[in-house]
């Protein structure tokens, strides 16, 4: 199983930046995808989750409004775009895979997800 997340990068604040995180080796259409986040010194926290229906998704309140979680299920490919960005948003950023008998399930919790992607960094600058 491998979760490749796409090279993050550095923006300034108030731009934008999309992350993308292609799954192989597991069954990515019953899968529902998270993105998570940990700064540095912080614990990881959970930036957002879509389903594996696509119709069903959630977000952290720090970034409600400014983020969007899609999924492309013929590409194996959940994407992360990040808009109005803070230099709070710094962090390495993970993606994640639930294998879900679910269609429209999402998982806020690190615990629930099974499969991890090795973390992309991400800075903002101020």
């Amino acid at each position: 199983v491998q979760l490749q997340a796409s090279e993050g990068g550095l923006v300034q604040a108030g731009g934008s930046l999309r992350l993308s995180c292609t799954a192989s080796g597991l069954p990515f259409s019953i899968s529902a995808m998270g993105w998570f986040r940990q700064a540095p010194g912080k614990e990881r926290e959970f930036a957002s989750t879509i389903s594996w229906g696509g119709s069903n998704w959630n977000y952290a309140d720090s970034m409600n409004g400014r983020f969007t979680i899609s999924r492309d299920n013929a590409k194996n490919t959940v994407y992360l775009q990040m808009n109005s960005l803070k230099s709070e948003d710094t962090a390495v950023y993970y993606c994640a895979a639930k294998v879900s008998p679910r269609r429209e399930a999402v998982f806020s919790r690190a615990a629930d997800y099974d499969y991890w992607g090795q973390g992309t960094q991400v800075t903002v600058s101020s």
